[in-house]
């Protein structure tokens, strides 16, 4: 591993380490009866966060690359199988963790949150669609940026400008954006007085922006045709821009668009792990005041 990706990697052990050690209800169970595992749960997760930020959208490869390169830092690696099943009843402890990384982050306080959904496409064939695990789950739906159908799930995310994941959710592709953010805002705990939610014009409805008033949230969004002018207008386009950016470096840099999985807790985990790995970089750079951008990955991902 380069420098800056050995720090930061031996930084996220020791705090998922604390983290685990604090609530060890997080951990998934295990039969009282058996074997120990050999790589922790702090090392397991670790491991996931170094695969993302390299790159890696295929769980083989990363292994041959860990067992080549990352025995100075991991007294045990497993073979595909066993890190794939590990990994796969994680998903719940990773998030948890996620949670605690993004809250201890300056800009978790940030009083601006973004919101927007992008394409998780799951299968390019019928035959896919019939057979697979995901099939009533994932839905056929419309990709505006590439200007076709898809079908598979969309990855719904609020952050902040920084680029901190601050609620999540999968959802099928045709799922209304304005329900499945309510239930994300409401489901998080999130809502706190004098917030402001930046988002376009998906998201344009009157019991929306009511419930979200009652939260103490005001909805920034542009104006229809038809509305008289809305305030904040100027704040739109360049804040808009910033949440694209965010979903270009999770399909870009950390390949979402690559996830490969083909059942519902695959798709889940490899997206949980891309998010963990933007929000471990944020987290990183922000408590160790790095001068670069907060989001920024070029440091890790070589």
């Amino acid at each position: 591993m380069n420098p800056d990706l050995d720090t930061l990697a031996t930084a996220l052990y020791v705090r998922i380490d604390d983290l685990l050690a604090q609530n060890p209800h997080w951990v998934p169970q295990r039969p009282a009866v058996g074997f120990a595992p050999k790589l922790s749960d702090a090392e397991l997760i670790t491991l996931a966060v170094i695969s993302a930020l390299l790159g890696y959208d295929n769980e083989s490869q990363f292994v041959r690359y860990a067992k080549a390169h990352l025995r100075p830092w991991f007294a045990y690696l497993p073979n595909r199988d066993g890190y794939n099943k590990r990994l796969r009843r994680s998903a719940e402890m990773i998030a948890r963790v996620m949670g605690c990384l993004a809250r201890e982050c300056e800009s978790w306080h940030d009083d601006v949150w973004l919101v927007d959904s992008t394409p998780v496409e799951c299968g390019t064939s019928r035959e896919t669609q019939k057979r697979s695990d995901l099939a009533r789950w994932a839905q056929y739906g419309w990709c505006a940026s590439h200007s076709r159908y898809f079908w598979g799930l969309r990855l719904h995310l609020v952050a902040t400008p920084a680029g901190l994941p601050i609620a999540f959710a999968l959802a099928g592709a045709k799922a209304d954006e304005r329900e499945v953010c309510a239930d994300m805002i409401a489901a998080a705990g999130i809502a706190r007085p004098g917030q402001t939610l930046i988002a376009d014009n998906r998201y344009r409805r009157a019991a929306f922006e009511r419930q979200l008033n009652q939260a103490g949230i005001t909805l920034l969004r542009p104006a229809t045709r038809s509305e008289a002018p809305r305030p904040g207008a100027r704040f739109l386009r360049p804040l808009r821009q910033i949440i694209e950016s965010i979903n270009q470096t999770l399909k870009g840099q950390l390949s979402l668009e690559r996830h490969k999985g083909r059942t519902r807790s695959g798709v889940a985990v490899r997206i949980l792990t891309r998010l963990l790995a933007l929000t471990t970089a944020i987290w990183h750079n922000e408590t160790h005041r790095h001068s670069r951008p907060a989001r920024s990955l070029t440091a890790y991902d070589h």
